[in-house]
């Protein structure tokens, strides 16, 4: 297998935005090979969650490559669910590392801010199991489910969450393309309206737009791809073994360090999926970044803060840059290799290994990706 490097990355600002998502990807992905001085891709990976349902568009990975002036460039498009961003990077890396393409450009991104917020929850809550929806589950509330266990069995304290979506918007406000640039704190958290018990709205990510573009090349680049893997678990909720950590995160996080050869104490930075904020502290004991039932006190203590022992989500993660679904794993990618070239010196973290961690659904198809300085 070959090595498969990086030799750009960009993405547009995340938020309410009145581009067309067309435009959005074109964007994304002509800034990523202009900082990868490269003209012209020899494929395209396209991840978008619901073009069909969010914009009344199909045949999109077509649709986007016409639209960037690519109509010739083989082109497909990956999807799954709120991991489709990593798992459409796993697919580039999978064409390169098998020698079928040289230079691939993986462009992700979803435009949901021009739909009502009732009509946004509906059409990501399809992602559930169709029986568990069936009894009013809504992602929130399949959060909420998650959130009280883990505070049931695992003594997680309120104010542990509540520190999560505090540290995350004090990384978002020095993140120029965040959706929200603002810092809050732990009394503004837990005294926002409730969403779904025990879950406010401070612990929840936004509805955003955007899109964000990775470049792999088989070249070799400033920032190597290390390792990849991906992990799947049952859809219904009541099949799993466990309410309160994802097996689909520690399959994966298992494969990518097998591939990269060494173990989660490399890690010097890494971006959480924290769509929700106890899914950080989840994901965290998860990827093995901390020992189970440790990491909601590390948080507390400032140990993931930007100046603590091992930054995460230093771009803001889903709560403060934003969740533009498809985009969302390909942005954490950015940041990581943003991170490891010294690209964004206010919030700028010293690192050579760089970790991102995308769920997909419920927790159903996850992936974890790790990036080494070269």
């Amino acid at each position: 297998m070959r090595d498969v490097w990086i030799a750009g990355a960009d993405m547009t600002r995340v938020g309410r935005l009145e581009q067309r998502l067309q435009d959005l990807m074109a964007i994304a992905a002509h800034a990523a090979l202009r900082s990868a001085d490269r003209d012209r891709p020899d494929s395209i990976v396209v991840a978008t969650m619901n073009p069909e349902e969010f914009l009344g568009d199909a045949n999109f990975a077509s649709n986007v490559a016409t639209h960037m002036g690519f109509a010739n460039v083989p082109v497909i498009r990956v999807e799954t669910a709120t991991s489709s961003g990593a798992a459409a990077f796993y697919a580039g890396f999978a064409q390169i590392a098998s020698g079928l393409a040289r230079t691939v450009v993986v462009v992700g991104g979803e435009k949901m801010t021009h739909l009502p917020t009732p009509k946004v929850s509906e059409l990501i809550g399809r992602s559930l199991d169709p029986y568990e929806r069936s009894y009013g589950t809504t992602m929130p509330a399949f959060a909420a489910l998650v959130t009280r266990a883990l505070m049931a069995r695992h003594g997680v304290g309120e104010r542990e969450i509540a520190q999560v979506a505090v540290k995350n918007h004090a990384n978002g406000a020095r993140n120029p393309l965040a959706h929200f640039r603002e810092e809050i704190t732990l009394d503004m958290v837990l005294g926002s309206r409730m969403v779904a018990d025990p879950l406010r709205l401070f612990h929840c990510c936004p509805i955003s737009d955007g899109a964000a573009a990775i470049v792999l090349t088989a070249e070799r680049a400033t920032v190597r791809v290390a390792g990849v893997g991906q992990g799947t678990d049952a859809l219904a909720l009541r099949h799993r073994e466990s309410l309160t950590s994802f097996r689909a995160t520690q399959a994966a996080a298992s494969a990518a360090f097998a591939m990269a050869g060494f173990g989660p104490e490399r890690v010097d930075v890494a971006e959480i999926h924290d769509a929700f904020a106890p899914f950080e502290l989840i994901s965290l004991e998860d990827v093995g970044l901390f020992p189970p039932g440790k990491a909601g006190a590390a948080t507390l203590d400032g140990e993931t803060a930007l100046d603590g022992r091992l930054p995460i989500n230093p771009s803001g993660g889903l709560k403060a840059r934003g969740h533009p679904l498809a985009a969302t794993g390909l942005a954490q990618i950015v940041e990581c290799v943003w991170q490891l070239t010294w690209c964004v010196p206010r919030r700028q973290v010293r690192c050579s290994v760089a970790l991102a961690q995308s769920i997909g659904g419920p927790g159903t198809n996850n992936w974890v990706t790790i990036l080494e300085a070269g």
